[in-house]
């Protein structure tokens, strides 16, 4: 799954889609993850941040819904 921040700045990717297509594609379970991609500078490079990388053992990370809306998912969160 791919999620893009509010300001195009970050972008949030896991191994997971969703239950019914990681159970097809993972049978045997799996341990998932989240990367955190920045985007930034004159050139608008993208580098994989490395302090972010949290696993989750035994848990489907599908949708990133962090604190303050900040990826495009939250923003049906806010009225």
């Amino acid at each position: 799954m791919v999620e893009l921040s509010r300001d195009g700045q970050r972008a949030y990717l896991t191994n997971s889609l969703y239950t019914a297509l990681d159970e097809q594609f993972y049978p045997d379970g799996i341990k998932g993850w989240m990367a955190k991609i920045d985007v930034g500078g004159p050139t608008k490079q993208m580098h994989v941040d490395p302090q972010f990388l949290p696993e989750f053992d035994g848990m489907r990370p599908h949708q990133t819904h962090l604190q303050g809306g900040d990826a495009s998912s939250d923003s049906y969160c806010y009225a």
